[in-house]
């Protein structure tokens, strides 16, 4: 099996609004197995768009984009939301919880969508991961009944659901004071260190890249 999750050729991308805009710059990385790989650069260099791109929730872009060594680009809009399911979890910077619901439906929701596992065996699941962040003990509670933190950590557990093989954030410490931060940075280390989970993270947080074991830098809708 590869040890590449995820590689660009050439990504490109551009905005129409109102006048034609190269937003991306022919990009081309890489991302390991179990690698934490954080994006910095100013606001406006491209950094969540190139997310999007690479979460296949924007597919209107030149160049290649291949997940596990598969060729994504040009496929179906069916067979990439297959793909996104199966492969990618995704952590906003704002939580994105479903009010009607409480927390263990919510992280339970990704699994019931891809339709794999049982009702049961998802929900076993789902009380494994919410254990992992310690939050076992809110699994009954509605999203209005947790703090910003334990929201965040929810949404964790909801991205790791499908046993992704990427896990990618925009900005997931952005709403969150310094303790509430640091205590997400140490629940991705912790996935990364025991789990081998592989995560990649746009933020604006200089001491939250510092600590991951890469920086990919942007400038202008290049990586240098």
């Amino acid at each position: 099996m590869s040890n590449k999750v995820l590689e660009t050729k050439k990504l490109t991308k551009y905005f129409y609004d109102p006048i034609k805009f190269q937003v991306l710059k022919e990009i081309d990385m890489s991302i390991d197995h179990g690698e934490f790989v954080s994006i910095v650069g100013k606001s406006g260099c491209g950094k969540s768009t190139l997310l999007y791109l690479l979460s296949n929730m924007d597919t209107d872009y030149e160049g290649e984009l291949y997940i596990h060594e598969e060729l994504i680009t040009g496929k179906p809009d069916k067979a990439l939301a297959q793909i996104r399911n199966e492969n990618i979890g995704f952590v906003f910077q704002f939580h994105y919880l479903l009010s009607e619901y409480n927390v263990l439906k919510n992280v339970m929701l990704p699994g019931m969508k891809l339709g794999a596992l049982s009702e049961q065996e998802i929900e076993h699941n789902a009380m494994e991961h919410l254990r992992t962040l310690d939050m076992q003990e809110q699994a009954l509670k509605m999203p209005n009944q947790l703090s910003g933190g334990q929201k965040q950590r929810v949404a964790i557990a909801r991205a790791l659901i499908n046993n992704p093989l990427i896990i990618m954030g925009d900005e997931p410490t952005g709403n969150l004071d310094k303790k509430n931060s640091d205590l997400v940075f140490d629940i991705f280390q912790k996935l990364t260190l025991e789990k081998k989970q592989t995560l990649l993270i746009v933020t604006h947080d200089p001491d939250f890249a510092a600590r991951t074991n890469r920086i990919i830098t942007m400038e202008d809708g290049r990586i240098v």
